[in-house]
């Protein structure tokens, strides 16, 4: 009975730390830290408390149209309760264009109110922050400042870890900004480089494309039909034979996928440096539909022998997707040459780490007879999902999986003439 009490008082004295952001009583400071540009940030608040302090009666499911008539009123209460100081001086804030979303959590909805800091282009060692909003009208709040993006501290994209919190009676605190480093940096970038490999659907799709054949290899074909005049209205499917060795195989498509980064590299760069800037919907269709011309290519050869170049082109394109993941990071072309360089290495690391859970698998599997079959049906489920997705990022519209999508499936493998067995 005691040890059951000391772990209820344990788990009541750890919650509060345990807490994460968008609590019921507590609104957030985002911040983001860019060497030339200075400060940017936005304030995230709960809009129970808006209704409680400001008396708005916004409803409990509000719009962003419910919210801009009070934007004013808003602000004006902001810049009474928030203040920003350093060596330098006062740095005022600035509002900035109003993100007209709302952002949802399951303690409620909360206004994102962006903002600038003024003279903050020359980052001072410590930042003096005020920040009473609600704290003295609403028992028991607590708001937090989080260091969001801030490339040599090591934080992108960084939602969670709070640096600073505010209270009754500690409503002023100082952030330290001097714990940085080119090392944390770059470290960061290699990690934002491996995750979002990982989170990547159709980058990870595309890849399993590429290594589905890596561990059976090409040889005569076999004529589909009982004569050989029926084999001329006939697909010819090709014959496979399993590699004999590992080592060979791996370091095949070690060298596929090191050209896919290349190319990747390549346009990454481009778009970073705003030398070559594509319509993002034109590069998330073009990304689609690299895995399907990636999985045709292993039914019915696209470029024989030439299974780099599938990688290198569509790898081109991938790059312009890559280029908007930093962009929704926060990257603004501050250490250029590092960002890249470390992004770039996080991906290829992250593809690395797919090819090394996915290829020992295939090669266990490559001496059944059905892993021929096994190859081309998998590259036919790629193919449906390459058209399923080109066709919704072409059109901008969101399709439901239904019955349709089975049927293409059965009349995709009637048209490769799959529908017979493999000899």
């Amino acid at each position: 009975m005691k040890k059951l009490l000391l772990l209820i008082l344990w788990a009541f004295l750890l919650f509060p730390i345990l807490s994460a952001a968008h609590q019921p009583n507590q609104s957030i400071i985002y911040m983001r830290v860019y060497e030339e540009l200075g400060i940017d940030a936005r304030f995230e608040i709960n809009v129970n408390q808006l209704n409680q302090v400001l008396g708005l009666e916004l409803p409990k499911y509000p719009k962003w149209e419910d919210v801009a008539p009070h934007i004013d009123i808003i602000k004006a209460y902001l810049l009474k309760n928030t203040a920003f100081s350093s060596k330098y001086g006062s740095h005022k804030i600035n509002f900035t264009e109003v993100d007209d979303s709302m952002v949802w959590t399951s303690f409620g909805y909360f206004v994102k109110i962006p903002f600038h800091l003024e003279n903050s282009e020359t980052l001072p060692d410590d930042l003096v922050v005020t920040y009473a909003a609600f704290i003295n009208e609403i028992p028991n709040t607590r708001n937090l400042l989080t260091m969001e993006y801030n490339w040599k501290a090591g934080l992108v994209n960084n939602e969670t870890m709070f640096a600073l919190d505010f209270t009754e009676g500690e409503v002023t605190k100082t952030l330290d900004l001097t714990e940085t480093s080119m090392w944390k940096g770059f470290v960061a970038m290699v990690k934002q480089g491996v995750w979002h490999i990982w989170i990547g659907l159709d980058h990870i799709l595309f890849l399993l494309a590429l290594i589905l054949p890596s561990v059976v290899r090409r040889i005569r074909p076999v004529i589909a039909g009982d004569n050989q005049e029926e084999s001329k209205t006939k697909f010819n499917i090709w014959g496979w034979k399993p590699v004999e060795r590992f080592k060979p195989a791996f370091l095949y498509i070690v060298k596929i996928i090191t050209f896919f980064t290349i190319a990747h590299t390549i346009t990454l760069s481009l778009a970073a440096l705003n030398i070559v800037v594509l319509p993002s919907r034109f590069v998330e269709a073009i990304i689609a539909l690299s895995i399907g011309l990636a999985a045709f290519h292993n039914i019915r050869p696209i470029f024989k022998g030439k299974d780099w170049l599938i990688a290198f082109v569509f790898g081109l394109f991938h790059g312009f997707g890559f280029a908007s993941v930093m962009g929704e990071l926060g990257f603004k072309g501050e250490f250029l040459t590092l960002t890249l360089l470390g992004f770039n290495i996080g991906v290829e690391i992250g593809q690395l780490l797919i090819i090394a859970m996915i290829f020992p698998v295939l090669y266990f599997l490559r001496n059944l007879k059905s892993y021929p079959k096994l190859l081309v049906y998998l590259s036919v489920l790629l193919i449906i999902i390459s058209l399923y997705w080109l066709f919704e990022r072409a059109f901008d519209v969101d399709l439901p999986l239904d019955e349709h999508i089975r049927t293409l499936g059965g009349d995709l493998l009637r048209w490769l003439g799959l529908r017979r067995p493999i000899n």
